[in-house]
């Protein structure tokens, strides 16, 4: 279970009272504030509506005393009042139902906007932390518990309440002491009820988390399907995934059987009770002690206090489960990003893109959290001009892509300073910060939208035309322009419909749409054939001119040109210098040339050199 789930649970453990237990729903006040005048009008339909409904049997006790013998025009004028109690509660519960409803949609929106903007500033800590599945369990079924809290149970709760509160007034003004009567025995058969609501609670916060884990291995299953169906784990994942359900399913049952169970008591008992007092109602009227109407009223008012009573047991089981729902948002809100703006940030400076940045990293030190004791950086010191091109090489772990997590500030290091433009890049917002770097990562993220949209990522105001300069900079237009809609093709989730090349090409594309300052390059052409790759090296070396880049890469014919060479390895940098000062050191550079050129030394002109112009 994830950091999330555990406070959650915990938290869940620590509320053993109903009162505290709804204690979290006293978080979406906040949500619920901004829409006053839609709670008034609400507030006013559900009076006239309880009026309404109260004001039926004492409609009935009159016409069943006096209208039955009484005047002509008294029965008719009896049922005219009647339709128009009828016609009352149909527009007040009309209008109620609406509001309430529209207010359950706005806030659920609302809440889930906060929620997924707060996700939007976790640092990748949080998702290692924290399954994507079980982030959208929170977004989906714990914010649907709460539209049916907001939209539904708040105003069947206040309506049961009033009908209540009402009918048992008028069940006292009708007789006291059948009224008594009835509280003394419902009184007597709370306690049951209440037992059997706390063995609810737990088993709906148990469905919750089975359908959270639930959640998690289906997406986690279908966004790996390639390799899925590669290792032929078609029938383990799906045995896997039906051994999910079934606990599910399972959880589930127990919930609802629970829940039945529950109300069945509720009912039997409450309803036992006034079955009992009308008995001996019945006997006063045939004692004489009460009209025939007073016990019809009474009857009526027993009913209506017997419904809202059900009723709001009921709506206390939505309304538990919405606490525990709103209970896993709030611990899920509470998660503080771990990389977050300065209190008082700074601008960085307008250098201009033509110009580069100028790039420093001092005494750095970082590690993990997940391995604390291991260093991934170890005393880095790195100074880079402006316009300066630098290439980053070692075996895989020697902390190259650990070098632009840090610059990208998705991790903060331990030790040390990172400069930008020779100011440190903790003291910029992070917004700020990323709009001056452009990065073409290894493996390519391609967004279910059409090409268009895909490349326009980088600069949303972008126009059509200059989205497609950048693509022809980077060797992608050809490709485009020949699927079936052009641009404006839908390429599929993650990009399926695209070879690994093609999603590359886009990367490249973006960046250089993007235009900034600084270029970091990771693998930028590992996926390229070698006329793709030699078109976009052609488009880089364009795009680089003047600006500041650095180049993660394995392919050592790729870099021979750079201005400088980085050789890193366990975390250090180890080596530093051009291709031929590397090679005369004869160092952990020099014997990767040589495997890779399959010579003693790297000769000056490799095959490869033909197709990289760094």
């Amino acid at each position: 279970m994830s950091e999330l789930s555990a406070a959650a649970s915990a938290s869940d453990a620590n509320t053993a009272t109903p009162a505290r237990k709804l204690g979290p729903l006293r978080a979406l006040l906040p949500f619920l504030l901004p829409y006053r005048k839609q709670f008034a009008l609400a507030g006013f339909a559900l009076l006239a509506a309880a009026a309404a409904t109260l004001s039926v049997p004492m409609a009935f006790r009159g016409m069943i005393d006096g209208g039955w013998q009484g005047a002509a025009n008294a029965l008719p004028n009896a049922f005219l009042l009647l339709f128009g109690l009828a016609m009352l509660l149909a527009i007040s519960t009309a209008a109620r139902f609406y509001m309430v409803s529209w207010l359950g949609e706005r806030v659920t929106a609302d809440l889930r906007k906060q929620v997924y903007s707060h996700i939007l500033r976790q640092s990748p800590l949080f998702f290692e932390t924290t399954r994507t599945g079980e982030v959208l369990s929170r977004l989906t079924t714990d914010t649907s518990l709460i539209q049916t809290v907001v939209g539904t149970s708040i105003s069947m709760a206040l309506r049961n309440c009033l009908l209540l509160a009402g009918g048992l007034l008028m069940m006292l003004i009708t007789s006291t002491s059948l009224t008594l009567m009835i509280l003394v025995l419902l009184l007597a058969v709370i306690l049951p009820i209440l037992h059997f609501g706390k063995r609810v609670r737990s088993l709906s916060r148990q469905s919750q988390d089975s359908i959270a884990d639930f959640s998690a291995l289906a997406g986690e299953i279908l966004n790996a399907m390639p390799t899925i169906q590669a290792f032929t784990r078609e029938s383990a994942e799906r045995e896997r995934f039906g051994t999910q359900a079934e606990k599910a399913f399972d959880s589930g049952i127990r919930r609802v059987r629970a829940r039945a169970l529950l109300t069945m008591i509720a009912i039997t008992l409450v309803f036992g009770a006034i079955i009992l007092v009308l008995w001996l109602g019945a006997q006063r009227v045939a004692a004489g002690e009460m009209s025939s109407g007073q016990l019809a009223q009474f009857i009526l008012y027993a009913s209506i206090v017997a419904g809202a009573f059900g009723a709001l047991s009921e709506v206390l089981g939505d309304a538990q489960r919405a606490a525990g729902a709103t209970e896993r948002l709030l611990a899920l809100m509470a998660y503080p990003p771990d990389i977050q703006d300065p209190p008082h940030p700074k601008l960085p400076p307008d250098t201009g893109n033509t110009q580069g940045a100028t790039l420093s990293l001092s005494a750095l030190r970082f590690s993990y959290p997940s391995r604390p004791q291991q260093l991934a950086l170890d005393n880095i010191h790195l100074q880079i001009a402006a316009g300066e091109t630098v290439a980053l090489v070692g075996s895989s772990g020697a902390g190259k892509s650990t070098l632009f997590q840090l610059i990208l500030r998705f991790y903060e290091s331990q030790q040390g300073e990172i400069a930008l433009n020779g100011q440190d890049i903790r003291e910029y917002r992070l917004q700020d910060l990323r709009q001056r770097i452009g990065i073409v990562p290894q493996d390519t993220v391609i967004f279910s939208d059409n090409a268009l949209e895909n490349i326009r990522i980088a600069r949303p105001d972008a126009s059509d035309a200059e989205v497609m300069e950048a693509a022809k900079q980077a060797a992608a237009h050809d490709f485009l322009s020949a699927l079936p809609e052009g641009y404006h093709t839908f390429l599929g989730e993650r990009g399926v419909r695209l070879s690994g090349g093609q999603r590359q090409r886009i990367a490249i594309a973006r960046v250089l749409l993007k235009n900034p300052p600084l270029l970091l390059l990771d693998e930028a052409t590992s996926a390229l054939d070698a006329e793709s790759e030699q078109r976009v090296q052609a488009a880089l070396e364009r795009a680089m001119t003047g600006r500041t880049t650095l180049i993660i890469a394995h392919r050592l014919a790729t870099i021979q040109k750079a201005d400088r060479i980085i050789v890193m390895d366990q975390g250090r940098i180890v080596e530093t210098g051009t291709h031929q000062d590397l090679l005369q050191q004869q160092g952990i550079y020099a014997r990767l040339a040589s495997l890779q050129f399959g010579l003693n030394s790297a000769p000056e002109t490799p095959a490869e050199e033909a197709v990289s112009p760094l």
